[in-house]
């Protein structure tokens, strides 16, 4: 079998905030194709390990790379948020980040402008390849609606949203920045069951249908054992243990760090 392009490096990452390490020599990598998962109790440095990825922290150590297929390996490092989005790495948020008032369709619109060519003058003087462009990014974050299940809703205020399609929002506004890596910063937070079961569905229809790589915290550990193939798990800072759903079941250290006799539930 052929090895799997490595589409992020991530190699011994240490996050320092004073006297406290929050991340602890962390290395792992996601690969093409891949819906993988960071695990691990709470408190354990995942949503820092996510910000030192992209851009909101500079690691104290350690060495972020992006490997673009069939361009040249970029290190993250210092480089600020919306550059590393450019890049093709995209993420959501732990807490929702919508603009409350802005409309649904707005919101998706927002992450095309990291694609799009329009600078001041050609907006002001509104040219025909600006116009073209406008509708452009207007048809795409519809389409992008549409495959998030919020199409009826492109209208209607961001805020008025149920939660679970405010979720599903943000995720489709990430997709409109056109990433290949996407990193969702526990998506299920706060959802019932069937918002659950729609929200496994979607992710692994990203995956397959736009080919974009997936590492995603969760703690909803049915979500993560269907869908995620490798699993990465971290406790106190430290990467802890990696493998399949079914090693990382049968992993006697991480059943004692996190998951808990009830392995399956």
């Amino acid at each position: 079998m052929a090895e799997k392009h490595k589409l992020l490096e991530v190699n011994q990452l240490t996050m320092d905030f004073g006297g406290l390490r929050a991340v602890d020599g962390v290395t792992l990598q996601v690969c093409e194709g891949e819906i993988a998962a960071l695990i691990g109790p709470n408190g354990a440095g995942k949503t820092t390990f996510f910000n030192c990825v992209t851009g909101i922290y500079a690691p104290t150590r350690g060495d972020i790379l992006l490997h673009p297929k069939g361009l040249k390996t970029r290190r993250l490092n210092g480089l600020k948020p919306n550059r590393v989005t450019e890049m093709g790495l995209a993420r959501t948020f732990q807490n929702i980040r919508l603009f409350s008032d802005m409309t649904v369709l707005e919101n998706v619109m927002i992450g095309r402008t990291c694609r799009t060519q329009a600078g001041i003058f050609r907006s002001i003087l509104r040219t025909k390849a600006t116009r073209i462009e406008e509708q452009e990014i207007v048809e795409t974050s519809y389409q992008l609606l549409q495959k998030v299940g919020l199409g009826p809703f492109a209208n209607e205020f961001a805020k008025n949203l149920p939660y679970g399609a405010q979720r599903r929002l943000e995720i489709a506004r990430a997709l409109a920045t056109e990433p290949f890596l996407l990193l969702l910063d526990e998506p299920a937070a706060g959802m019932n069951p069937q918002e659950t079961a729609d929200l496994d569905h979607l992710i692994c229809r990203i995956s397959a249908d736009d080919r974009i790589a997936i590492l995603l915290i969760e703690h909803d550990m049915k979500l993560v054992m269907n869908i995620s193939n490798p699993i990465f798990v971290m406790e106190y800072g430290k990467k802890i243990a990696e493998g399949s759903p079914q090693q990382i079941k049968d992993n006697p250290q991480v059943i004692e760090a996190y998951l808990g006799e009830e392995t399956d539930a």
